[in-house]
């Protein structure tokens, strides 16, 4: 009984752990099996566990295909059986995958993001109207708030109608619009509607204020 005790230091090293130590041993004898028949049916019965093992990953598409590169992975790619997928190498398993591109489409302002980038390019091919013009205050108020997440408590407007007519390449020019963004305590607090006021402070005109 004593000499039938494994040490951990003395086992060979787990591959895919979360299997056990049990499939890896039998995944170890059906390499040692010599014949082709008998070997191959112990492998199809290794899937079928593994399978068994895994079964809220019955529905996820090439699930068989994911089980059979498990299987000659934990086999140290030593076994030899038929496979209904191409059997890996090591060689790819080493391989580094290539690296993802990030999206970078704004990287001179990222506080505001990539979503509200693409907001612009969509509003500024739109016909001149009361929808664009709702359009563009409804972008110019995430972007306050964006702003404002990122940066300090407060912000003037010229400084968002500035980066959104750069953002837009010129095309989005805030003009001849009376309605004012959001306050800063609104656009913080997240939850209460957003208003737009008449407010005609800090203008240098009568009958409403003209930003270019």
């Amino acid at each position: 009984m004593t000499n039938a005790l494994e040490y951990n230091s003395e086992r060979s090293k787990l591959i895919i752990p979360e299997y056990g130590r049990h499939l890896q041993k039998m995944v170890e004898h059906t390499v040692s099996i010599e014949d082709d028949k008998e070997r191959n049916k112990v492998a199809n019965s290794i899937i079928a566990v593994m399978g068994n093992m895994n079964p809220h990953l019955r529905d996820v598409p090439d699930f068989q295909h994911k089980l059979w590169d498990q299987l000659f992975i934990i086999s140290d790619f030593k076994l030899d059986v038929e496979s209904p997928f191409p059997k890996p190498t090591k060689e790819m398993l080493a391989e580094r995958p290539e690296m993802l591109e990030y999206p970078e489409n704004n990287p001179k302002y990222r506080f505001y993001g990539n979503n509200i980038k693409r907001m612009i390019d969509a509003a500024k091919d739109y016909e001149e109207g009361d929808f664009k013009e709702a359009l563009v205050l409804t972008i110019a108020n995430h972007m306050k708030k964006s702003y404002l997440n990122w940066n300090r408590d407060s912000v003037d407007d010229e400084v968002i109608f500035n980066h959104l007519k750069e953002l837009s390449n010129g095309k989005i020019t805030v003009k001849n619009i009376d309605e004012d963004l959001s306050q800063a305590s609104d656009l913080i607090r997240g939850g209460g509607k957003k208003k737009y006021s008449k407010s005609k402070k800090n203008t240098g005109r009568k009958g409403g204020r003209k930003r270019h």
